[in-house]
C-alpha cells in the first residue's frame, strides 16, 4: 500500500490508539486523532469521533484512507454500530481496515469476533490483530493495576492458567505494519509477548522489581463477575470478562506465537522487562 492520504486511529487516546498514532506520524503518514474528547494539545490533529453519534462519523472519515479500529469500551455488540460506519466509510473510498480484537475472540464470536467476520467482506484491504492480554493492565491504568498500586492484589478467575502477555508497543508496531505496509495482511494475527505466565508468575514479577509484595487472588468466575458488576461493569460484559478469565485457567490462552517478530522483524518484549522500564521511569520522572 502507498503511503495513506489520513489513517484516522480510533480510541487514539487508549493503550494502543495513542502508539499507533505516534509511530504513524514518526514514519510521515498523516494521523487523524479520534476520540470521544479531544486531548487539548495534543500532537496530532483531531477529530471528536463517538462510535454512537453517527454525525460525528463523517467528519472523521473526510480524506480517510485506512482506519484503525478500537471498538467501543464496554459494549458487548460491537458491531451494531461499527458495521454500519464501516460500510459508510467503504463507500467514502477508505482501502484499508485494521480491527484491534483479542485472541480470546474467534472470527464470528462474541464481541469483536463479529466485526471480524465481515471485515474481509467489506475491505479487500484488512487485517484484524488478535494480542492476547496487554502488560499495561499491570502497569497502565487498567483495574489490576489499580488494585496493585492500592493493595497489591491481583483478583482473577484464572485460576493456574498461564497468558502470552503482550506489550502495547508490539502491538502497535505489528498495527504500523499492518496499515502501511505494500501489501496487506488479509488474515487474523495472533499477538503474544515471548512467554506464557500466569497470574502468579505475574505478582512474582511484579514483587522483584517494584519492591513491594504483590499477590494473586483466586477468585471463582462467579465471584469474579459479580465484582465487575458491582464496579460498575454493564453485567452482560462482566459475564463475558469472567468468562475469558475462567477460559484462560482451562488453558484456551497457553500459547506464544512468533507473530511480532515475523512482522516487525525484531522479538517481542518480556513482561520482566516491560515491568523493570516501568519502575525505571516512574523513578526518572519523579
Amino acid at each position: 500500500m502507498n503511503r495513506p492520504d489520513t489513517v484516522l486511529v480510533t480510541g487514539a487516546t487508549g493503550t494502543t490508539g495513542s502508539r499507533v498514532a505516534d509511530r504513524l506520524a514518526a514514519q510521515g503518514a498523516a494521523v487523524r486523532a479520534a476520540s470521544r474528547a479531544p486531548v487539548p494539545g495534543t500532537r496530532h490533529p483531531q477529530v471528536r469521533f463517538d462510535w454512537n453519534d453517527t454525525g460525528t462519523h463523517g467528519a472523521a472519515l473526510q480524506d480517510t484512507s485506512a482506519l484503525y479500529l478500537v471498538p467501543p469500551v464496554g459494549a458487548p455488540d460491537p458491531a451494531a454500530v461499527m458495521v454500519p460506519f464501516l460500510e459508510r466509510a467503504r463507500a467514502a473510498g477508505v482501502r484499508r481496515a485494521v480491527l484491534l480484537s483479542s485472541s480470546a475472540l474467534p472470527e464470528g464470536g462474541p464481541a469483536a469476533g463479529a466485526v471480524h467476520a465481515v471485515l474481509g467482506d467489506l475491505f479487500e484491504e484488512w487485517a484484524v490483530l488478535r494480542p492476547s492480554w496487554f502488560m499495561q493492565n499491570f502497569t497502565g491504568r487498567h483495574t489490576h493495576a489499580e488494585t496493585v498500586r492500592a493493595s497489591g492484589v491481583i483478583r482473577t478467575a484464572t485460576g493456574d492458567g498461564r497468558v502470552g502477555f503482550v506489550d502495547a508497543e508490539d502491538i502497535a508496531a505489528v498495527a504500523v505494519r499492518a496499515l502501511t505496509d505494500e501489501e496487506a495482511p488479509r488474515t487474523d494475527l495472533v499477538l503474544t509477548g515471548p512467554e506464557a505466565l500466569s497470574y502468579d508468575d505475574i505478582a512474582a514479577v511484579l514483587t522483584r522489581f517494584s519492591g513491594r509484595a504483590v499477590r494473586h487472588d483466586h477468585l471463582t468466575y462467579e465471584a469474579m463477575r459479580d465484582r465487575l458488576a458491582a464496579e460498575g461493569v454493564p453485567a452482560e460484559f462482566a459475564a463475558l470478562l469472567a468468562g475469558m478469565d475462567r477460559s484462560i485457567a482451562d488453558g484456551a490462552e497457553d500459547r506464544v506465537t512468533g507473530t511480532v517478530e515475523a512482522v516487525t522483524g525484531r522479538p517481542p518484549r518480556s513482561f520482566a522487562t516491560h515491568v523493570r522500564d516501568h519502575v525505571r521511569d516512574n523513578a526518572a520522572d519523579r
